[in-house]
């Protein structure tokens, strides 16, 4: 075993040593940034049982959640800007300023962003980047609260209209996203930024809960709407279920019944059944597909036998070993061109419904047009909320008598 104890050092062979010390640690840095850069650009987390590069650093190499985190985020923006891997290796931007500096970086500002941070503490640099760019909205952010509220704290109301909400689910922050993590009896503070019909909803969720929850308390609320929300989905998803013992397989190949889906999900506990060659089992609940053990281009069937359940990544990868790698980039770029086609079309769709509106409340059609194109900035949102920003952005002008938002709001 080897001894720790320093005590025979001087105090000048002590500061040097450690000096070298934090010099080889940093290069050593770099390079682990750079093995985390290549073997994700590899997917090679992927045979060996893992549905992220993530879980591979938590589970198969012990890094933390959080170190795997900032060391995920930071080889791959090093991979996209490799002078960040001589900057930390030479100790000019430590891991946490390149953490800092993601979400700002691109390749026009890189060096400049590099060179304004170098050798700057991370409050020197959080303030230099809240000048750069000006906040727009609070982040969202799910972390534990050390010690669980107490009885009447659980039943205070909470404020609607602060972004800060308790939530009783477990989840830490990981790779691109937040993952779930198993922790009994936690209790966790969630801030989010919402939008106001989405704080309306909530509003009005807490006004139909008053009888039962009349303080309005948020973090009881969601958590009854989460229930309804998991029932729909699993019957979305899974199907209702039934008392057949035995599902029958379909006689349309890609086409999975209800029951075949459910019966699945039971049999392999909704989890993914990868194994690694070491028998390791993937151990992801998310993003979970029906896989057909034979592929159906080569006769596989949906049965209860002839299907099982893997994550993304696991499926992807079952694909590329059956038909190739070249093949399945192909097939999921084409998927993508089609799904690309298809927003489109659906914007169109949309935009030419507001400009119907717009044009039944006495709008002209020049105007109706410029104001339903610019309702289109909106990413996301719904018909109802383009309607609305495009009312706003008229003019009183452009409707005789009255406002498009007066003539709107009498129709209704």
């Amino acid at each position: 075993m080897r001894d720790y104890s320093l005590a025979h050092l001087s105090d000048q062979t002590l500061l040097l040593d450690l000096a070298e010390l934090v010099a080889r640690d940093r290069t050593q840095a770099a390079i682990l940034l750079a093995h985390i850069a290549e073997v994700d650009s590899r997917r090679l987390y992927v045979p060996a049982g893992h549905p992220s590069m993530f879980a591979y650093c938590v589970d198969q190499l012990g890094l933390s959640e959080d170190a795997a985190s900032k060391r995920i985020q930071a080889a791959r923006l090093a991979r996209q800007f490799p002078a960040l891997f001589g900057a930390l290796s030479e100790g000019r931007l430590h891991l946490t300023a390149i953490c800092l500096l993601a979400p700002y970086l691109t390749p026009e500002n890189v060096h400049a962003l590099m060179e304004a941070a170098s050798h700057r503490k991370k409050a020197e640099i959080q303030e230099l980047l809240s000048r750069r760019f000006p906040p727009r909205e609070a982040p969202a952010i799910v972390r534990a609260i050390a010690a669980a509220p107490s009885e009447h704290s659980q039943h205070a109301p909470a404020h609607v209209g602060s972004p800060l909400f308790e939530e009783h689910a477990p989840a830490h922050a990981g790779d691109t996203s937040i993952e779930e993590a198993t922790l009994e009896e936690a209790t966790f503070l969630v801030q989010l930024t919402v939008s106001k019909s989405t704080h309306e909803k909530l509003r009005y969720a807490q006004a139909l809960l008053s009888h039962v929850i009349p303080t309005g308390n948020v973090a009881q609320v969601l958590d009854r709407a989460l229930d309804t929300l998991i029932v729909a989905l699993e019957k979305q998803k899974l199907g209702a279920k039934t008392s057949r013992q035995r599902p029958r397989p379909t006689s349309r190949r890609r086409h999975v019944p209800a029951q075949v889906r459910r019966a699945v999900s039971e049999r392999d506990q909704g989890q993914c059944t990868f194994a690694a060659p070491n028998g390791k089992r993937c151990s992801t609940r998310k993003f979970l597909e029906f896989d057909h053990v034979e592929p159906v281009a080569l006769g596989g069937r949906a049965s209860v036998d002839g299907l099982r359940l893997r994550c993304r990544a696991h499926n992807q990868y079952e694909a590329e070993r059956a038909f190739g790698g070249a093949f399945m980039s192909r097939r999921r770029q084409e998927a993508g061109r089609i799904r690309v086609q298809a927003r489109a079309a659906r914007a169109r769709k949309q935009l030419e419904e507001v400009i119907a509106g717009l044009r039944g409340l006495g709008c002209r059609a020049d105007e109706a047009r410029r104001a339903a194109e610019l309702s289109e900035t909106l990413q996301g949102a719904s018909l109802e909320e383009r309607m609305r920003a495009a009312l706003q952005s008229l003019r009183p002008r452009a409707m005789p008598g009255r406002s498009p938002s007066e003539k709107l709001r009498q129709s209704g």
